[in-house]
């Protein structure tokens, strides 16, 4: 952080306000449709399937969408240089209304599922732009209070996904929901035009990192395909291809002339992979919100709608405390704060998984809500100087954003992968609903747990020069 930064710090009412609004818009927006229409559209599921069938496939739905997103954001710095910022923005809104009304009108599952893959691809855009175009668009004293504010989009939208989406299955309404995100994300595009400056277009000779492309999407895909076919040798077989291929992709980042993540990340020293890896991490823990609607409808006897919003308490949690969080500015306090973020988070996911129980009470049904929240809390204490941390890696404006566009790479990967893995320990359960519960949240909190251990190697403030 500069010295001009440190004596005149941004605030909110200046990012907020008249001059910075329209582009906090836009770069909070997109995150915001990306974040909200997984969870929306899980909210939606059971009333789909009784309309349109499908219902060997309602897993995929989820993973065509994630996969698709998965893809598009290891292309964002690609598609920034090539494109410029509007013309990149705009074409991620397009694609995102085109896949929303191909889902709309789908006559099937297997038209659905297109859909869902079109809007993926629009959805990985959007999010990785939200934090590439955070440093060209906004002044360095607004990076923390910008990065606080698209990061807490993900906690925003997985508030309004399970709730909106909950609200329109309970009024048997599935396809007006994918109308409206058509509406919101083409009245995006004239604002993108007006309020997000013009990064130009560059010739670039860079190869498209069709190898690590490849590699991901598969490794991603092997975890989703170990939900869904028949326990035992399938499951096994299915997750060991996903994990050996996970590692080939990480093998051949290290030496590739052509990767995804930024070259940084793979110097010795460097703490940008430590970052990633805290992030990843915690990214890993948001993989239970899929499923929290159902544990509350089955296990809590609850509607639709107050399922939807049991579902969302981690996210307000997350997005609540970020907010505050990213008021601090002491090393030694930011330091403290991202190594309990992963701790925070193992203990409320732990503390649901041991409240479980059929038909509970309502002091029950409150404690799930209050260790949800909790462990949204712990994402939210972690996230917002982890971003910043990974801007501070890299020299330079341009290898800024691809470290702050990594963060989303890294986030939509890991949320893949647990949303992938969800399935599995959920299956695994079998008709007792739960033990499935407990296999899913005890087994995810032992994995969140081991995030301290990147977290402490995680130097807030740190540059790339530094390293070297």
């Amino acid at each position: 952080m500069s010295r001009s930064t440190k004596e005149n710090p941004g605030s909110w009412r200046e990012l907020l306000g008249p001059r910075f609004a329209p582009v906090a818009t836009v770069l909070a927006g997109g995150v915001l449709l990306e974040a909200s229409n997984v969870y929306l559209t899980t909210s939606l599921l059971p009333t789909i399937v009784d309309d349109i069938g499908g219902a060997d496939y309602y897993a995929w739905t989820m993973t065509t969408f994630l996969v698709a997103s998965v893809i598009t954001s290891m292309l964002v710095s690609r598609t920034l240089t090539t494109r410029g910022a509007v013309s990149a923005y705009t074409l991620a809104f397009l694609l995102f209304a085109a896949g929303s009304a191909i889902s709309a009108l789908s006559p099937s599952m297997a038209v659905l599922l297109a859909g869902r893959a079109v809007q993926g691809l629009g959805g990985g855009l959007l999010a990785g732009l939200g934090y590439a175009l955070i440093q060209r668009a906004l002044p360095e004293r607004l990076w923390a209070r910008g990065s606080a504010l698209v990061s807490a989009m993900w906690g925003a939208g997985n508030v309004l996904g399970p709730a909106v989406g909950g609200l329109f299955g309970q009024l048997d309404a599935w396809r007006p929901a994918f109308l409206v995100l058509v509406v919101i994300a083409l009245a995006m595009v004239p604002l993108v035009r007006r309020a997000i400056p013009d990064t130009g277009r560059t010739r670039t000779d860079a190869k498209v990192p069709a190898v690590s492309l490849a590699l991901l999407t598969a490794a991603v895909a092997a975890v989703s395909v170990a939900s869904v076919v028949p326990h035992g040798f399938g499951t096994a077989a299915a997750l060991a291809v996903g994990i050996g291929l996970g590692v080939w992709f990480l093998r051949h980042e290290r030496t590739a002339c052509t990767r995804v993540l930024p070259a940084v990340t793979f110097v010795r020293g460097s703490r940008l992979v430590w970052v990633y890896a805290t992030v990843g991490v915690l990214a890993f823990g948001i993989g239970t919100e899929a499923f929290i609607p159902l544990f509350g409808q089955e296990l809590g006897g609850m509607g639709p709608l107050a399922a939807g919003f049991l579902g969302a308490a981690l996210s307000l949690g997350w997005s609540l405390n970020q907010i505050w969080s990213s008021n601090a500015t002491r090393p030694a306090t930011v330091r403290a704060m991202v190594i309990a973020g992963p701790l925070l988070l193992a203990a409320g996911l732990a503390g649901y998984g041991a409240t479980q129980q059929e038909l509970p009470g309502g002091w029950v049904i409150a404690a799930w809500a209050a260790t949800l929240f909790a462990a949204g809390a712990g994402i939210g204490l972690a996230f917002p100087h982890l971003t910043v941390a990974a801007m501070a890696s890299a020299e330079g404006e341009e290898e800024g954003a691809k470290a702050a566009a990594g963060i989303n790479t890294v986030l939509i990967i890991a949320s893949a992968f647990s949303a992938a893995l969800a399935g599995v320990l959920v299956n695994l359960g079998g008709s007792n609903l739960l033990t499935s519960a407990h296999y899913l949240l005890f087994g995810f909190a032992a994995v969140v747990v081991l995030g301290v251990l990147p977290a402490r190697a995680v130097s807030p403030g740190h540059r790339a020069a530094e390293v070297r």
